[in-house]
């Protein structure tokens, strides 16, 4: 099933969309809408499908654990040893913007970066669980660029800093809760221009590889979003430009890139 979440005068809805993104039922409740049992209001349904219903991040996200060098072509390109167990590092819920909303291009910062990601949304509290059972606790894939302040990631080796801006984690445009992520590819492109474009399949560690490690750890609870790296083929943003991010069986999330002073407009 793909979902989007939207917003309408004052109103949270999940719509469940189909293979053109028309709105075939929607539910203020997701649990009611996975089930089967939205609602098919056609004047609500319209409205919502207009300009007046706002696309949102498709859950209310909690934290988001990123994976790191997680890609084979990646770790080559940036002249680095594959990984021996998962990079992890987090970003800051208050850095997600949906669908559309601009990036917002920090003073500190003169080097951002575009970072493509297939990401999973955990459905169900994740507590020490096995790789076997790593797949009982997604709820659904999404997409997440990864924007980074690639200077400050430089000069202090560190992340939170460099990736926890605010806006440095667009997400949507929807889930997809039947996807199988190693049939997908992802590409990304500024202005049109292909920067990145890799099969899901050359991740260095799989999902429930990621989720079992990752939550013997820290527990993973439902709306979380666990990324899984990005492919090869990175590199900067400026004001004016759109950065799309496309991952088959899931769509194209857009973002404009602006400078702080144009970041409302």
């Amino acid at each position: 099933m793909k979902i989007q979440r939207r917003h309408l005068g004052g109103i949270h809805y999940y719509v469940q969309i189909d293979a053109e993104d028309n709105i075939v039922s929607l539910s203020q409740s997701l649990d009611l809408l996975l089930q089967g049992r939205g609602l098919q209001a056609k004047s609500l349904i319209e409205k919502i499908s207009s300009n007046d219903g706002r696309i949102l991040p498709p859950v209310p996200v909690g934290k988001i654990v990123a994976i790191g060098l997680n890609y084979r072509a990646h770790a080559e390109e940036s002249n680095k040893a594959l990984p021996a167990e998962p990079l992890i590092f987090m970003k800051p819920a208050s850095a997600v913007i949906a669908h559309l909303e601009p990036i917002v291009l920090p003073t500190q910062s003169e080097e951002v970066h575009y970072e493509g990601e297939l990401a999973v949304i955990i459905g169900k509290s994740a507590h020490e669980v096995s790789v076997e059972d790593a797949p009982r606790h997604i709820l659904g894939y999404t997409i997440l660029n990864d924007v980074t302040a690639r200077d400050i990631q430089r000069r202090e080796g560190k992340y939170t800093h460099a990736k926890g801006f605010d806006t440095f984690a667009p997400i949507g445009p929807c889930m997809v809760t039947d996807l199988d992520p190693l049939t997908c590819t992802i590409e990304t492109r500024v202005n049109h221009t292909l920067k990145q474009s890799s099969p899901c399949n050359d991740m260095i560690f799989s999902i429930p590889e990621l989720i079992a490690y990752v939550s013997s750890i820290m527990t993973l609870q439902p709306f979380d979003i666990l990324t899984t790296g990005t492919p090869s083929g990175v590199g900067p943003i400026t004001h004016g430009d759109t950065v799309k991010i496309t991952i088959t069986g899931i769509g194209t999330l857009e973002n404009p890139v602006r400078h702080r002073k144009f970041g409302n407009t």
